[in-house]
């Protein structure tokens, strides 16, 4: 029933985060070890709801509705606002002006404080398209408008239950975990967007090619995912060699974890680690050759004129 065998993988990981929150809830309560595994496969959540949206992973429509509800529940919000605020819109515009998860919407820095307030920012602009969708949807598609609106119920009767049931609990193992996932997934644009050059065939992306690849589900390769969205998570790889000679080699990063610490930590002390604007040093490029172009014409003028 599954489109891919690789989404055995997917399955293996959606039960070990449900036993994980079963088992911590109802059994052993709270260990530093089991919850820092729990928050990664919150993370790792995220992912799969990505994936998901692009490549739907059952046959059945059934099981489909199914996961959508599981991935709510974990990830924190209803899955079906991926479709106007990622599908339709982000990779439309990859991070150009109307994209509403832009990085540079009030700054054109990469730092730690840019870095920190953007979910929260590309979270609230990302409400209008869910509500123009929703309306939509309700005028012209309503079986989709209420597979939708059942999400948003499914999810608040999970939450509430939850701190109906044992509200410091719920706090640990629902809701800290849900934002998590929430906020570790727009980090992930943000860092794979900051800097590049949105108006490049191919540099508009930054890659991690490093083991968090093996642990995400390719996550770290996006410049090939931006160009055929529709790609299984499993066949990324193999696309990605096919066009890494064309990427910018400071758009390739090894490391996730090196680049957060060189760009973020030692970037603070000295900036020669910070990363280098590829969209400004285009825009610059343009305005200077825009001044040539006038001053050239202005010197036909003139000597049309002499």
């Amino acid at each position: 029933m599954l489109r891919y065998k690789a989404d055995i993988k997917t399955l293996i990981y959606m039960g070990l985060t449900t036993s994980l929150f079963i088992l911590q809830w109802s059994v052993f309560g709270f260990h530093p070890a089991a919850y820092i595994v729990y928050l990664f496969l919150s993370v790792s959540v995220a992912v799969i709801t990505h994936n998901h949206n692009h490549v739907r992973i059952w046959k059945s429509d059934f099981l489909n509705t199914l996961q959508d509800w599981w991935l709510t529940v974990f990830y924190g919000f209803p899955v079906f606002a991926w479709i106007p605020t990622h599908n339709k819109n982000h990779h439309k515009l990859n991070n150009r002006l109307g994209d509403y998860t832009i990085t540079y919407r009030f700054s054109e820095k990469n730092n730690f404080l840019t870095l920190l307030t953007y979910p929260s920012i590309s979270g609230y602009y990302q409400q209008k398209a869910i509500k123009d969708y929703l309306r939509d949807m309700y005028r012209n598609k309503r079986n989709r408008f209420y597979l939708s609106i059942a999400q948003y119920v499914v999810l608040v009767i999970w939450v509430a239950a939850f701190l109906l049931l044992d509200w410091k609990k719920a706090i640990l193992y629902v809701i800290i975990p849900q934002q998590v996932s929430l906020f570790s997934v727009l980090i992930f644009n943000y860092v794979q967007h900051v800097h590049a050059n949105e108006e490049s065939a191919w540099n508009h992306s930054r890659n991690f090619t490093g083991f968090l690849n093996f642990l995400l589900f390719n996550n770290g390769l996006h410049t090939v995912h931006h160009e055929t969205a529709g790609l299984h998570w499993s066949q990324v790889p193999a696309e990605h060699k096919k066009v890494e000679h064309l990427i910018d080699d400071s758009l390739k990063e090894r490391s996730f974890w090196w680049y957060i610490f060189r760009n973020y930590v030692m970037g603070f002390f000295n900036k020669k680690y910070k990363t280098d604007s590829m969209r400004l040093r285009r825009i610059e490029a343009e305005r200077l050759a825009k001044l040539q172009e006038e001053e050239s014409k202005a010197h036909e003028r003139e000597a049309i004129l002499a």
